[in-house]
């Protein structure tokens, strides 16, 4: 497993397969991580283990080569989040991605009442998948329909949100901690959060700093990645 850590590259086989543990950059879109992984390392076959949007950050498994095939085991462990919910504001995309929709004022909401509503988004829930997400309706991406204005109906699935803590409120922001289930999306937690409160609210940060074992702290950044791929390629 390459991490950041991972000096020496001479002993890695990329294209027989590894494991990267990368710590996604903001703006990225995890499809971009891969291209740069694949471009650095001159192997064809590879793939991430859970998709990270644009604006969220953090850690995101990359396999190349054989350990490809590992990456459905990776998807289906626990992963934990930290994060800010922006409240009193709503947007199609759930977070910062398009621009605010409605604003709401957020007085009168008090510490109690928000760790009220965190309680009912602890265990088992119910969420109904975004429009802005990659899902696919009749072959098509769902955020593609969306920037065109068309919503679909979309199922509600079930994930498991196993902790969900309130580590700062400032408001109109509070900041939390959330270890959940494949599948969960956090904007949907954040969208309905503000509902629950009656002021709305979006997904204003997201970073992800765990997948089951595996953390972030121990993660390579691209940028690095790449560097020490060309010093490894030069030598």
């Amino acid at each position: 497993m390459i991490t950041r850590e991972t000096n020496n590259f001479s002993t890695c086989n990329f294209d027989e397969g590894e494991v990267i543990l990368v710590d996604k950059p903001f703006g990225w879109s995890s499809f971009k991580v891969v291209y740069e992984i694949r471009k650095a390392t001159g192997t064809k076959k590879v793939g991430h283990a859970g998709t990270l949007d644009p604006k969220a950050t953090g850690l995101l498994i990359v396999c190349t080569g054989r350990k490809t095939k590992e990456i459905a085991q990776f998807q289906e462990l626990q992963k934990t989040y930290s994060g800010s919910i922006l409240l009193g504001e709503t947007s199609p995309s759930m977070d910062l991605e398009t621009e605010t929709t409605e604003k709401k004022s957020t007085e009168g909401i008090m510490e109690q009442d928000i760790l009220k509503a965190r309680d009912e988004f602890l265990g088992i829930i119910e969420q109904i998948p975004p429009m802005y997400s990659a899902i696919k309706h009749n072959g098509k991406s769902l955020y593609k329909l969306a920037r065109k204005g068309k919503t679909v109906e979309r199922k509600a699935k079930v994930v498991v949100v196993s902790k969900f803590e309130i580590t700062k409120i400032s408001m109109p922001e509070i900041y939390f901690e959330i270890s959940c289930s494949k599948g969960t999306y956090i904007r949907v937690i954040a969208d309905d959060f503000g509902k629950k409160l009656g002021c709305g609210g979006l997904l204003s940060s997201l970073r992800r700093t765990r997948i089951g074992e595996y953390s972030v702290q121990n993660a390579i950044s691209v940028q690095n990645f790449i560097e020490k791929m060309t010093t490894f390629s030069s030598n």
